[in-house]
C-alpha cells in the first residue's frame, strides 16, 4: 500500500472543527492507503496517532496533558516522516502524499504546504501562495480584482491607521460604502468575528472588536436580499471538476461560525440551489479563471454571494470543512472515490513533472541533466 500522511489540528480558532475534517479523511481513505494521522497541537508539534478513528474518543485524549503514549512525536524530514525519540530521529517513515486537513492558521494559510514543498513530499491539497493569498481576505480582494472576478465592494483599515485617527478611518470607510457594513478580520475565516454594523457606532464597536483578534479589517457592502452559494472544484490535468451548487439559508443577517459547522447537520440548505443555467455557467466559469490562475491543487470550496441579479466572489476555503465531499456525493462511498482520487491524481502529477519544473527545483543532477557534473551550462 501507498503511505498517506493527514495532518490536522494546529495553532488555530478552528482546531476542533479540523479534528472532525482530518479523521473523517483517515476514515474514509484507511482501506485504500496506509493512513497516517498527524495530529497538530496548539504549538504546532506533530504528534503521529495511530488510534486516531473516533471524533469524541480523540477530543477526549487531547484533552489530557500530557498527551498519552499513543500520541508520538514525529517531525518532517526529506521525503517523509521523522519519529522522534527525545530529540534524535531513530526511524524515517516515507510518504507518497500527505492531505491537508487544518483548517485556519498557518495550518491553511500556506505553512503546512510551504513544508511540505521544502521536504519535497507531494501533497493533494493546495500550495502555499494561493493558500496564503485566500486565507487573508484583503489580499484575496486584491487578487480577485487583478483576475477581474467581481467581488463585493470594500474598504480596508489596519489597526495601526484606526489607533492613530479613528475619525479619518471612519471618513474614509463612509465615503466608499452605506450603511449597513460587514466588519470581517482579515484573517480569521469561518464568520469569528464578523458582524454587521448599522450605523456608525455599531461601526465603531465592530472594528473594536476586530482588532482584539487582528490587525487589519475588511469592510463590505451589505447586499440586500443576497443569496449564499457553493461551489467545490478540484482540478485533474488541464480539466476542471465540479460539485453541484448548494444554497445555504440562515435567519441572521450573515452565516455564523455555529450554522456553518456546529449545527451541520440540522443547517437549512438545499443543493441542487434553485437558479439559471446561466448563473450556474458564471459560477463555473469564475471557480476555473480563479483556479487556473492560481493553477491550484486539490479540491477547494468557493462562497458565492448573489444580489440583485448580480453575483459575486465572496471567498475560496483552500481547506473545506469535511474537504467539501458532501456536495460531489452523499454517500460515504462517493467521499471516499474522491479522495483517493485526489491522492492518486497528485501522486501522478508528481511523476509528470516536467524537465523545466525539476530546472526550477533547483534539483540538478546527472540523472536530470546527463552531464557528468551535474551541470547544463
Amino acid at each position: 500500500m501507498q503511505t498517506v500522511a493527514v495532518f490536522f489540528g494546529g495553532r488555530s480558532n478552528e482546531r476542533e472543527i479540523s479534528v472532525i475534517t482530518g479523521i473523517y479523511a483517515v476514515n474514509l481513505l484507511r482501506s485504500s492507503f496506509e493512513t497516517l494521522p498527524i495530529y497538530l497541537d496548539e504549538e504546532n508539534q506533530m504528534y503521529l496517532c495511530p488510534s486516531a478513528r473516533d471524533v469524541k474518543g480523540f477530543a477526549k485524549q487531547i484533552q489530557k496533558q500530557p498527551l498519552e503514549k499513543e500520541f508520538v512525536p514525529v517531525q518532517l524530514m526529506r521525503g517523509g516522516l521523522g519519529v522522534l525519540k527525545g530529540k534524535k530521529v531513530h526511524k524515517e517513515i516515507k510518504l507518497d502524499c500527505a492531505l491537508n486537513c487544518c483548517h485556519g492558521g498557518l495550518g491553511e494559510g500556506g505553512g503546512l504546504s510551504m513544508l511540505l514543498s521544502w521536504n519535497q513530499i507531494v501533497s493533494a491539497s493546495p500550495q502555499a501562495a494561493p493558500s496564503e493569498i485566500f486565507l487573508d481576505k484583503i489580499l484575496a480582494k486584491i487578487f480577485l480584482q487583478g483576475a477581474d472576478v467581481p467581488v463585493v465592494p470594500y474598504a480596508t483599515v489596519r489597526e495601526k491607521n484606526w489607533r492613530e485617527d479613528e475619525e479619518k478611518a471612519m471618513e474614509q470607510i463612509e465615503a466608499s460604502l452605506e450603511y449597513p457594513v460587514i466588519v470581517k478580520p482579515s484573517k480569521l475565516g469561518s464568520s469569528i468575528g464578523i458582524t454587521v454594523a448599522r450605523d456608525r457606532a455599531e461601526l465603531r464597536k465592530a472594528l473594536d472588536l476586530c482588532f482584539r483578534i487582528d490587525d487589519a479589517a475588511l469592510i463590505e457592502q451589505y447586499l440586500k436580499e443576497k443569496r449564499d452559494l457553493n461551489l467545490a472544484a478540484y482540478r485533474v490535468g488541464e480539466r476542471m471538476e465540479f460539485s453541484e451548487i448548494e444554497e445555504v439559508f440562515s435567519v441572521a443577517p450573515i452565516l455564523s461560525f455555529e450554522e456553518k459547522y456546529e449545527g451541520a447537520a440540522e443547517r437549512a440548505s438545499k443543493k441542487p440551489a434553485e437558479i439559471s443555467k446561466e448563473t450556474e455557467a458564471r459560477m463555473r466559469e469564475i471557480m476555473t479563471t480563479v483556479c487556473e490562475v492560481c493553477q491550484i491543487n486539490g479540491i477547494v470550496r468557493a462562497d458565492f454571494l448573489m444580489s440583485e441579479g448580480r453575483l459575486y466572489f465572496n471567498e475560496l476555503n483552500t481547506v473545506p470543512g469535511t474537504l467539501a465531499t458532501y456536495l460531489f456525493s452523499e454517500s460515504l462511498t462517493g467521499a471516499k472515490e474522491l479522495l483517493c482520487k485526489l491522492i492518486e491524481t497528485a501522486i501522478e502529477r508528481e511523476k509528470g513533472r516536467t524537465r523545466k519544473e525539476i530546472l526550477q527545483s533547483g534539483v540538478l543532477t546527472r540523472q536530470n541533466f546527463g552531464s557528468k557534473r551535474g551541470k547544463i551550462w
